[in-house]
Parts: C-alpha cells; structure tokens; sequence
C-alpha cells in the first residue's frame, strides 16, 4: 500500500511524494527510538520530524530494490549494426556502504560493444542508479552493472569503471578525507588489452 505526503505549499510549490505507510511509520518508530538510545530529546522542535524525514530518505535511496535492472535496458532495445565502442563515461554515482550504511559517492564510467542490440543511453545510467540505490559494496556494485548489461544485451563485450569516495573511510575509522577506491570489471573484447586500453584512454580524456 501506498500514501502520499503532501508537504507544505512554499510560493506556489507542493512536493508530492509516495511511500509505503507500513514501511514508513515502521521505520518513524525504530528511528525514533534510535534518537533515544543516542540521548536525544526527540519530541523537541528541530528532532520533532526528523523520524519521519529520515524514514522516507532511507526508502528514497534504497529504491533501488524495487527496480529490475533488466527491465530498464529492454525498455529501449534497438537493432543495430553498430560494432564499435559506445562508452557513457562520468555516471554520478550516489550509494550507501552497508558496512556502516554511510554514503560513498563518485563516478562510473561504462562501456560496452554492441553485437545487434543498442540501448538508450540514459538507460546505462539508470542501470547503475537501479543498483546503487541499495546497501552496497563498491565491488559488487561494479560487477552487477557489468553483468545485467552482458546478460541482457548479449554484447561482444563490457566495461566498468567506479571512482568512489566512501564517507566510511572519511568520516570514521582511518579518517583519510581524500582517499579514493577505484574498481573495474571487464568482459568479453574489453580483455583484450588493446581495447581496454582505449577504453581507459577514453574515460581519461578531458570531458566536452
């Protein structure tokens, strides 16, 4: 079941959002209790809501859950001779760790070459938010994209690349603000060196 929260009207403006009211005042309740335990007063004024607000951000970016990957590439599946590198490079990529369920954000860049079959190019992107929006690792978040696309468009080959900074490394434990992780996974012509050498070279190449 679904319920709609209207919020408040600011110069004409009214944000309408949709939630599962179970999930959402399951959610208020436990994070209430959170704000308890860490010696908060939750029912003060700047905390009153922040149940709620919190209840629907964690759904908001754990949506990815709901969405079949597969499906958003199928969407816009197109025949087409085209067997060269189609590369859609700098993909923001906004995740949680669930290590610690803290951010880390950064960059994909994913190729892949088509054997038949195009897909829309804002599709590789909402491919990677399909996955991102969900507790992840950066490891398997890299290979689940590598392996839709591969399973779904049948391609002569796949590449992904992540550049991610994690707040888990920056905000607790070491504390190394500007460290970054990078990982990569390649399928198919993509383990030629040649190719994925151009692939780099590509992705490294300053931006239009």
């Amino acid at each position: 079941m679904e319920f709609s929260i209207n919020g408040q009207e600011d110069k004409g403006f009214t944000k309408i959002e949709k939630y599962n009211q179970e999930t959402t005042e399951e959610l208020m309740y436990h994070y209430k209790k959170v704000l308890e335990l860490l010696g908060e007063d939750a029912e003060r004024e700047g905390l009153e809501k922040t149940p709620l607000r919190v209840a629907k951000a964690m759904q908001f970016l754990t949506q990815g859950y709901h969405i079949k990957p597969e499906d958003i590439l199928r969407s816009a599946m197109f025949k087409e001779d085209y067997k060269q590198m189609v590369i859609v490079k700098d993909i923001e990529v906004y995740s949680m760790c669930e290590h610690h369920m803290l951010p880390f954000v950064g960059r994909a860049h994913v190729a892949y070459i088509p054997n038949g079959y195009i897909t829309g190019l804002s599709k590789i992107a909402r491919v990677v938010d399909a996955f991102a929006r969900r507790l992840q690792v950066q490891e398997r978040l890299t290979t689940q994209i590598k392996d839709c696309i591969n399973d779904t468009l049948s391609p002569l080959g796949v590449a992904v690349v992540i550049e991610a900074q994690h707040m888990c490394m920056s905000m607790r434990g070491v504390q190394k603000q500007n460290s970054i992780t990078t990982t990569s996974d390649f399928t198919g012509a993509f383990e030629n060196l040649a190719t994925r050498e151009e692939f780099i070279r590509l992705i490294s190449a300053k931006t239009i």
